[in-house]
């Protein structure tokens, strides 16, 4: 089968398109037909290798780490998905998502509604369900206000749109191009770069009720002083509901740190009192959110569709640009 990735960690020049024996699933496992492929950042991480500590790397390797299909076979003990389902979902350990057939683990693969297009619940894994999961955790009551850093990319976009869905009032932080998506979603833009906080705070001047980070750095840290004095995530109780999982307003993962939450700075969210965002990669939540975009509460921004043969285009579209919304390969 065709595939494009790389056998080695390094930069771009590592990846290439290589001929790969084809599958069979493994237990646990769902073997789909490559329809739709998202693209992240973090699928960069893990090609240069940053990231080996943490998540399985089997080369030669496919690039990318959600996808969308049709089910060609299940391995052992599977079950609620059987041949020409469609699906979507993480692919399993060691493997990736830029090939002509893909595995996905079946404990994080999830039936894709008719209303959902392959290229929209191929960017739902990674990028929404973060902000889905950072939502939930934050856990904000009806009418409070959350700064969303970074609202133009694929996290930010749907943290803008899934957070209006719950009734928040959201800032985005972007730049002067992604206004008008920032805008689309609901959100009030704010002009990234030197005095951003201020324009936050001209925004809400009695300071702000949570913060999704996707930027880091500095940013974040200016961002951690717009919280308004004594919040913590999860404490109010007082949300919409609308969306949450089965973490829910009283389970055992209630933080109880400051409403902060970040995808690109772990540590400095902890230093700051706040958190990572905590992933649940399950059917369950890829579901809802599925549902979700079904209903149309809220649909995945894609900005760019590239076909398999030009795969590189569109990892260095993500790479060294700043897209708006999602990327995505097609098969």
């Amino acid at each position: 089968m065709r595939a494009f990735g790389y056998t080695e960690y390094g930069g771009p020049e590592v990846m290439h398109h290589l001929e790969m024996e084809d599958l069979t699933p493994g237990e646990g496992q769902v073997l789909i037909r490559l329809a739709a492929a998202g693209v992240n950042p973090a699928d960069i991480k893990v090609r240069s290798g940053l990231r080996r500590d943490r998540i399985e790397v089997r080369f030669p390797m496919p690039m990318g780490r959600e996808a969308a299909g049709d089910v060609l076979d299940v391995g052992p003990g599977v079950t609620g998905f059987r041949p020409g389902d469609a699906v979507f979902g993480s692919t399993a350990a060691g493997t990736g998502a830029f090939a002509e057939q893909v595995l996905l683990s079946a404990a994080g693969t999830a039936l894709r509604p008719e209303a959902v297009t392959a290229e929209q619940a191929a960017s739902l894994p990674v990028s929404v369900c973060t902000a889905f999961d950072a939502l939930d955790e934050l856990d904000l009551p009806d009418g409070a206000t959350l700064v969303v850093l970074g609202a133009g990319g694929g996290v930010g976009t749907a943290a803008c749109g899934l957070a209006r869905d719950r009734g928040l009032t959201v800032l985005g932080v972007a730049s002067e191009s992604k206004r008008p998506i920032v805008e689309e979603l609901g959100a009030r833009p704010v002009l990234k770069g030197d005095g951003w906080t201020e324009r936050v705070r001209a925004l809400a001047p009695d300071g702000v009720d949570g913060v999704i980070d996707t930027v880091g750095g500095e940013t974040l840290r200016e961002a951690a002083g717009l919280l308004r004095a004594g919040n913590e995530a999860g404490e109010s109780g007082q949300g919409s509901g609308r969306g949450r999982s089965e973490r829910g307003q009283s389970g055992p993962n209630r933080s109880r740190v400051l409403p902060l939450r970040s995808v690109a700075d772990y540590e400095l969210a902890r230093e700051l009192g706040g958190a990572p965002v905590t992933r649940r990669r399950t059917s369950a939540v890829y579901s809802q959110v599925a549902e979700l975009v079904a209903a149309g509460h809220f649909t995945p921004v894609v900005s760019a569709v590239h076909p398999f043969e030009d795969a590189a285009e569109a990892v260095a579209a993500v790479e060294t640009g700043s897209p708006v919304g999602n990327v995505v390969v097609t098969g």
